[in-house]
């Protein structure tokens, strides 16, 4: 994605809008945390991560997405960590730079970041999701098969899974899906019982990032599980643009969802209008990230 000018930043939803930065061996990345309004002390929240895309900030990511108005109703807390414009030009996170380990520093990053929640602001550690959009889609992906033991959901919105790209010149050829994805290195074993379900969710029309992609990832996931593909169920809410809905599954454990939107081209499905990489005739796409979540952490709460 390009780089977008922004609007006058939004009045942020009731709650606290804290400031912060996360500093290791890769240098230091700022980030935003949303608190939703009353929480007690001692109290522990789900924490859900948001990676913005190219062009994006953290304040335009909340924006566009609208995560922190679900976060209030829902009580859970907001982390945005935010990609350095001296590390990429153009804002986004550097997932295909795994030759010269430019990709694990920014893992590293983004971790401690999440580290310093859980100590700082009362996040519950066993109750994290990851979700991105385009290259912070890919972030969360790669973030989940760096360390899946961390996460309970990895949602990736438009972006392309690990093991497909290690360059900027593989990277766009992914984009453009001429490169095919290699599978996760793990046993169904330990699929089922350490690693994250995954969410994707791709627009038809998205000439930015290939839906092939998309396919890819959930098909990754599925078959290091040895999932089996469910029925597709179309689903239509209002005006919005209908979707279809698949569950890779093994027993009665859902592996992977793949979320496909004929109508949405490359943007946050449902998000705030007029906001740059925002489409808001699509599906709610804040709504389902978390939904996909609240089902995983309920499980580990159960």
């Amino acid at each position: 994605m390009a780089p977008a000018l922004r609007k006058p930043i939004r009045r942020p939803v009731e709650g606290d809008w804290i400031s912060g930065v996360a500093i290791g061996a890769g240098g230091a990345r700022r980030y935003r945390l949303y608190r939703p309004p009353g929480v007690a002390l001692r109290e522990k929240l789900p924490l859900l991560v948001m990676l913005h895309g190219c062009g994006q900030d953290a304040n335009a990511f909340a924006d566009s997405t609208r995560m922190n108005r679900i976060a209030k109703q829902q009580r859970f807390l907001v982390l945005y960590p935010e990609q350095d414009r001296l590390s990429n030009v153009r804002g986004c996170w550097n997932w295909y730079e795994t030759q010269n380990g430019r990709a694990r520093a920014e893992v590293g990053l983004i971790m401690k970041a999440i580290d310093q929640v859980c100590l700082l602001y009362g996040a519950d550690r066993e109750r994290i999701a990851v979700a991105g959009l385009s290259a912070g889609g890919s972030m969360a992906a790669l973030l989940a098969t760096h360390d899946p033991g961390r996460f309970k959901a990895v949602i990736m919105h438009s972006g392309i899974p690990p093991g497909t790209a290690s360059s900027t010149a593989s990277a766009v050829q992914a984009m453009h899906g001429r490169r095919g994805t290699a599978p996760l290195l793990t046993t169904p074993a330990d699929m089922m019982k350490s690693w994250p379900p995954l969410m994707v969710i791709h627009g038809g029309r998205d000439d930015v990032v290939a839906a092939s992609n998309g396919e890819a990832a959930v098909r990754i996931w599925a078959d290091a599980a040895q999932a089996k593909a469910g029925a597709r169920r179309s689903l239509q809410r209002g005006k919005r643009y209908p979707m279809n809905v698949t569950d890779f599954s093994r027993g009665r454990n859902v592996i992977a969802t793949y979320v496909e939107i004929g109508g949405l081209a490359h943007a946050w499905s449902g998000g705030a209008k007029g906001e740059p990489y925002s489409d808001a005739l699509g599906p709610d796409a804040s709504r389902l990230a978390w939904g996909f979540a609240a089902r995983q952490f309920a499980k580990a709460k159960g």
